[in-house]
């Protein structure tokens, strides 16, 4: 996990992936059909960078990006007679961008390194009680959202690992980008939790206001 890697990287405003996490992309520019085509001829490998704000100004040269990334394979493929392709990505890891390549390629490649999970003294299991209360915060907010336990079950159905429940927590609760990238770049898992049950709590808070029953007048006004 350690090694240095090449990958491309596939920079688009208010996309973040997540490892253990699945991505389905519409791909219309030629730049990024030429990289599906060599990603498909290849490993299948390529990593999703958030561009940084401002990116309008270059889109089509080298916009600035976030130097922490979700890196992923393509793991389904269609390719439409016009040659846009419709693909799911499955997140793997997240990666620190070290470089980018001067490559002769329409589209970027990156140099990065891996940054695997790093628990509180190596221990996954310190943060087994943080992760239940988690989990019950998000289903007290797909409660408010009218949404059934089945969503939580296919969230955490045969996973213990904290690392992977706090990443599919953040990929289906939160929408804001910046959040997101900001969970992203939570290599300690701790922290990261932090982040996501915070903005679970403040959600659910949302929910309540937005839900509760308003109390009508029954005073006459004059």
């Amino acid at each position: 996990m350690s090694a240095i890697i090449q990958i491309p990287i596939f920079p688009l405003p208010e996309v973040v992936l997540f490892p253990h996490t699945l991505l389905p992309l519409h791909i219309f520019e030629a730049r990024y059909r030429q990289m599906v085509r060599d990603c498909l001829a290849g490993d299948r490998r390529l990593a999703m960078a958030l561009l940084r704000p401002g990116w309008e100004a270059d889109y089509y040269g080298r916009p600035p990006i976030y130097p922490i990334a979700g890196a992923g394979e393509i793991i389904e493929h269609e390719e439409l007679p016009d040659g846009r392709f419709n693909v799911v990505v499955r997140g793997t890891m997240r990666i620190g961008i070290t470089a980018e390549l001067p490559i002769d390629k329409p589209y970027r490649v990156a140099r990065a390194r891996p940054l695997p999970d790093r628990y509180p003294d190596g221990d996954p299991g310190a943060l087994m009680e943080r992760v239940e209360r988690l989990k019950v915060f998000y289903l007290r907010v797909l409660s408010e959202v009218k949404k059934g336990e089945g969503e939580a079950t296919k969230l955490f159905s045969g996973v213990k690992d904290p690392g992977i429940i706090v990443d599919r927590v953040a990929a289906v609760a939160i929408a804001d980008a910046e959040m997101r990238q900001r969970v992203l770049e939570g290599v300690e898992v701790g922290s990261r939790l932090a982040l996501v049950l915070g903005h679970l709590v403040a959600t659910l808070a949302q929910l309540s206001d937005r839900n509760a029953p308003t109390q009508k007048s029954t005073g006459r006004h004059n």
